[in-house]
């Protein structure tokens, strides 16, 4: 194609030949982004046009570029396997005709032509078969092997096995109705008597070039996935074992085999099934000189074989018991890859491909009736001994030598393969119960006090790893090793950052052993504390000492200076990193609620005092970026640990009823907002004596810069202490400051600002919810709180309209309780109407839909005899709330949804959807499918 720029095609344009040809062009060669799009959409039009069936033949001509036959090609394919129906029977055979002549014409041209050709040829075949051609793939066979002195005998061949290789993938992406499927299905299935014999003939022929082999195992690979019986492809399994020796043919043999063994009506064949055991075995030799040699392809592919047969038929082949040693044979082989010598996913990247057969195994074993299990578990308990060994040797650490020379993606890959392991460790312990503890805390005793022969940090982190995995997720209170564990852990010489992480998040995981053994924590604090001051173990000590300050909280007073103390003294110089100094705060605050009031308020006092001071002196700063951040910091400490700071069990009534006036600026308003209503959640009712305050400091904060956080905080405030007579008058004010500032903004233009609107929205749903005397207020504008919801129900944010419709939905059953809600609702309730239909016209997403029928529903409830007026009047405008809907099909809906079923929500809402569909062109098409 020469390249030149075109000018956008008119959306008018003829779909002739000579268009698409130049439509292609600037498509693939116009620099311009927006011409490229005009054209690709032309295009797409021209591809569903009726004209397609004329211009598709003659863009494939031999002398046109393969870009304008591919278009071509899928223009055919497109109207072949979407509009079936606009094509006459008679015209079945001419097409079919036509489709074979350019498949063979193109068998020696372009592939990715011939392909889309083959494709299209198979569309057409799964919509004839079986009564309008029910030999299909045996005419094909016989079309392609009749002899044409024009076409190389091997272009031709290659030409078939494309198409027989299409006609599956076409079948399973096929828009077929599903009973035509399973017919469809079962037609093919049938037919493979006349595709498997020549697949078998190709392979098994010594001249057989390695290209049409490997398309013949594609082939293959391609046909197993209809569910063909197992027992038919069992002479194409064997020689796909045998292509396995072929380097050529390797990848695509294990693809071939794993596709055959992996489909699910496969476990119905059991003797095919144990044939296929030995030649698995046979490859384990293969398997070992691709390990020595680093072959990692070839160990990789073995071992998905392996897994492929032994995960998907493992209940089926521990069934025959007389073929119990041949099944143990391929475990061991699993066992081999999942312990396949080097570090994951630098040198091997096979071990991780056969976790999930040792859960599926486990599964199945432990499935059976006690009799047969017990028999089960005597074989397989010392394999998966053997499995927990493995495990913990793969997931030892390289050398720290090694693992500096590892990339950061590989650490982030070996920590999650950590985890696969870890959770195996984990789900296997239901096999082996508390042995396998006894059997880790044996190894790290041994470990750790053998003088003779010391070991490596590796080894003993991958123990303790052990243990963690088991103990984060598993009851081990009543374990009788953890004591002795607890006293093995200080004796761990930790002089490598991964052991020491280790140690902490093994402590931590022991936290709720602890707190039933409070006499140990001492054993282990000292190390945790210590642990705090290296940043490099940040994460680890912060959520340990967390977990303890959590679960231990009753019997830390004694230790209770130190750790506030040394906590302090972290945070102070700054070491951790922001998310880990709010955790610190939580374990803080968890540690202070377990002591007398007393404690708690000395303890504050020397927690809190500097950072107040900070503030201060931050305060009286003019504002800029970096005072900014460190304002937001400390409010962010002071917010965390007021999250878990919870006195609400002492007796004594030590409430501080001051508010700190904190400076109201643009930043950190969030972060202050995010203190109170952290306080609010955890206090309840034991934070009222601050509301006044409160709700004077918000109304300053919003007034000055509005904020969703100020908002969500005054929602927070209605939904706990609105309902209080002592603390209604402050809250009124607040909520009536809130909405007279919000009206501003809407006056100034609220389009800038559909966060704020989403959560006044939201608060406003929650006054009425809550406290519905706030709407009877003579300073609330309840018509402009109207307007302004009608007017975000239009808004393109979807949280924005979904928030709008909860307030409409909560604002229509006070109609009649409330006089000002009754009247604006009376005088303005057409415009909400109105806004409701557009957006179910098409102006709204289509996920609000069932948002919008809530309103209608609540329309109907509460202002029946209204809403029969205004829909009349509203559906009477031409082109409303569509112009793709009928003047019948507005008033069906008008009378649907006032008739009976008006009562039946679910009934409303499919109403919704389907005039909604209707109003925007997409009822009956493919889009509408799971909608």
């Amino acid at each position: 194609m020469e390249r030149r720029a075109e000018a956008p095609p008119p959306q008018g344009l003829d779909f002739t030949v000579e268009n698409v040809e130049k439509a292609l062009h600037q498509l693939y060669y116009d620099p311009n982004i927006e011409n490229k799009n005009l054209a690709q959409k032309w295009l797409m039009q021209a591809q569903v046009s009726p004209q397609a069936w004329h211009f598709s033949w003659l863009l494939l001509h031999m002398d046109k570029v393969p870009e304008i036959q591919y278009f071509g090609a899928s223009a055919l394919h497109i109207k072949i396997s979407r509009y079936w129906n606009d094509i006459p029977a008679d015209q079945y055979e001419s097409l079919k005709s036509q489709l074979f002549t350019h498949i063979t014409r193109f068998a020696s041209g372009s592939k990715i032509v011939l392909t889309r050709l083959c494709v299209a040829l198979a569309s057409l075949a799964l919509s004839m078969m079986p009564e309008a051609w029910p030999c299909a793939v045996a005419d094909m066979v016989r079309m392609f092997q009749a002899e044409d002195s024009n076409v190389d005998g091997r272009a031709r061949c290659l030409a078939l096995l494309e198409l027989l290789t299409v006609l599956p993938e076409e079948f399973q992406t096929s828009r077929l109705p599903q009973y035509r499927k399973g017919q469809v299905r079962s037609v093919l299935a049938q037919e493979c008597g006349s595709v498997f014999p020549l697949l078998e003939q190709l392979l098994q022929q010594q001249d057989s070039p390695g290209f049409i082999k490997q398309k013949v195992l594609k082939c293959f690979s391609s046909w197993v996935q209809l569910e063909i019986p197992l027992m038919d492809c069992e002479n194409l399994i064997q020689a796909a074992f045998t292509s396995l020796q072929d380097p050529e043919l390797f990848d695509t043999a294990v693809e071939a085999v794993v596709n055959a063994i992996s489909q699910p009506d496969a476990q119905r064949y059991v003797n095919t099934l144990l044939k296929l055991i030995p030649p698995v075995l046979g490859l384990q030799e293969q398997l070992r000189q691709a390990v020595q040699s680093g072959d990692m392809e070839t160990s990789h592919g073995i071992c998905r074989i392996a897994v492929a047969l032994g995960e998907n038929h493992s209940r089926a082949l521990l069934d025959q018991v007389e073929h119990w040693q041949s099944f143990l044979a391929l475990v061991n082989m699993i066992m081999f890859c999942t312990g396949i010598p080097g570090h994951y996913p630098v040198n091997e990247t096979t071990s991780s491909l056969t976790l999930t057969f040792w859960y599926t195994l486990q599964d199945d074993i432990l499935s059976f009736e006690p009799d047969k299990q017990a028999v089960y578990q005597q074989v397989y308990r010392p394999v998966y001994f053997q499995l927990v060994d493995v495990l913990l040797h793969k997931a030892q650490f390289p050398s720290d030598e090694e693992y500096g020379f590892w990339s950061s993606d590989e650490k982030e890959q070996f920590r999650i393969y950590r985890v696969d392991i870890s959770d195996t460790l984990m789900y296997v312990y239901e096999m082996l119960g508390a042995e396998l503890l006894s059997s880790l805390y044996d190894k790290l005793g041994r470990l750790l006090t053998n003088t003779e022969q010391p070991s490596t940090w590796q080894h003993t982190e991958a123990l303790l790893y052990g243990f963690q995995s088991i103990a984060e997720t598993i009851d081990v209170n009543y374990s009788d090793v953890v004591p002795g564990l607890i006293g093995l852990i200080p004796r761990i010489s930790i002089s490598n950052v991964q052991l020491a992480d280790t140690v902490m998040f093994t402590i931590g995981s022991l936290s709720e052993w602890l707190a039933d053994h409070p006499v140990m924590i001492n054993n282990v604090l000292p190390l945790v504390l210590q642990a705090l001051g290296n940043p490099e173990l940040s994460i680890s000590s912060v959520s340990t000492l967390k977990k303890i300050c959590r679960e231990c909280k009753y019997d830390l007073p004694p230790y209770a200076a130190n750790i506030v103390a040394v906590s302090q003294e972290v945070l102070m110089k700054q070491i951790h990193k922001t998310s880990q100094c709010m955790w610190l705060m939580q374990a803080l605050g968890f540690l202070l609620s377990a002591l007398q009031v007393e404690e708690i308020l000395k303890n504050l006092h020397s927690l809190i005092t500097p950072y107040i001071q900070q503030l201060e002196k931050l305060a009286d700063e003019t504002p800029n970026p970096s005072n900014r951040l460190a304002i937001i910091h400390i409010l962010g400490l002071l917010s965390n640990l007021f999250t878990t700071l919870d006195i609400s069990h002492h007796d004594d009534d030590h409430e501080s009823t001051e508010v700190k006036k904190l400076p109201v600026q643009q930043g950190p308003n969030p972060s202050v907002c995010a203190i109170f209503e952290k306080s609010v959640k955890t206090l309840l009712d034991d934070f009222a004596p601050m509301v006044p305050q409160l709700c004077e400091m918000l109304g300053q904060m919003y007034s000055t810069i509005p904020q969703v956080s100020a908002i969500e905080l005054t929602r927070q405030l209605v939904h706990i202490f609105a309902h209080e007579p002592a603390h209604f008058p402050p809250i009124k004010a607040l909520f009536l400051l809130v909405t007279s500032v919000t009206l501003t903004l809407f006056q100034q233009g609220p389009r800038d600002h559909p966060d704020i609107v989403d959560s006044f929205m939201q608060l406003l749903a929650q006054a009425l919810k809550r406290k519905p005397d706030l709407f009877l207020c003579s300073n609330l504008d309840v018509k402009a709180v109207f307007q302004c919801g009608v007017l975000s129900l239009k808004f393109p944010e979807a949280p924005t309209v979904k928030a709008s419709c909860g307030f409409f939905t909560e604002l229509l059953p006070r109609c009649g309780e409330i006089a000002p809600v009754g009247q604006v609702v009376h005088e303005n309730g057409k415009a909400l109407l109105q806004a409701v239909l557009e957006g179910i016209g098409g102006q709204a997403s289509r996920s609000l839909m069932d948002h919008f029928a809530e309103i209608l529903f609540a329309l109907n409830k509460h202002c029946f005899s209204l809403l029969s007026v205004w829909i009349k009047e509203a559906m009477q405008q031409d082109g409303f709330p569509s112009a793709r809907v009928t003047p019948e099909q507005k008033e069906n809906f008008s009378q649907q949804i006032l008739s009976r079923e008006r009562v039946n929500k679910r009934r409303v809402k499919e109403m919704v959807k389907e005039f909604t569909l209707l109003c925007r062109g997409l009822h009956g098409t493919e889009y509408t499918a799971d909608y």
